[in-house]
């Protein structure tokens, strides 16, 4: 199954202004989203708007973790029991970071497993944790210990995101234009909405061209 438009390598490059190569998105684009039945052009515009913001207009595929120790203890803070000073030791060091507040949860071991780490945030929607490594690995057939690599790439970081969007059924609200449920299912919040709705309106303005 195809496009049910001309979806073009000059429609994404207006979209992403200012993003890094381009080319080689567009190419897993194009690629990976007819085989999740992203196809229309309001599920496309909603998929671009969605992980445009999720990535900072696709620069970031790994899970950002250098926090000083006031804002683990802000964010994280029950993690650190032992409050600030705990939090010190842990500060701008992301491998321990992760390590930590990631460990005995998401199918992740202890703190010393090394998963946290291992399983960050990865990905145009960040996949995070053992567990949904090992779902999307199962669904693409692939050994789970190749996925961190995998989603660095631009076809992985495609691809888990559309896997993501599969699994939470995204495509019955983007059909809808339910933009704030949409983001309520990726963020579990509502935070950059506005941003959001006007990326998914600017999309679906330039692929309906």
């Amino acid at each position: 199954m195809g496009f049910e438009f001309n979806f073009t390598l000059p429609k994404v490059q207006q979209i992403l202004q200012g993003a890094p190569h381009l080319e080689d998105w567009y190419k897993a684009l194009n690629e990976i989203l007819p085989d999740y039945d992203i196809t229309s052009v309001q599920r496309v515009a909603c998929f671009l708007g969605q992980t445009q913001h999720e990535s900072g207009n696709y620069r970031a595929v790994r899970e950002n973790l250098n926090y000083k120790a006031e804002g683990l203890i802000k964010i994280f803070g029950r993690h650190f029991p032992g409050g600030l000073a705990e939090a010190q030791q842990y500060a701008h060091n992301q491998e321990r970071i992760a390590n930590r507040i990631y460990q005995n949860r998401m199918g992740n071991g202890p703190e010393a497993s090394g998963d946290g780490f291992k399983f960050r945030g990865r990905g145009l929607i960040q996949l995070t944790g053992r567990e949904n490594y090992t779902f999307f690995a199962d669904s693409i057939g692939e050994n789970v210990d190749n996925i961190p690599a995998f989603l660095e790439t631009f076809e992985g970081a495609v691809q888990s995101a559309c896997y993501f969007w599969e699994a939470s059924k995204l495509n019955a609200l983007a059909d809808q234009l339910d933009i704030k449920k949409m983001t309520k299912v990726i963020n579990g919040g509502y935070l950059g909405l506005d941003e959001r709705i006007s990326h998914i309106k600017n999309a679906m303005q330039i692929l309906s061209a």
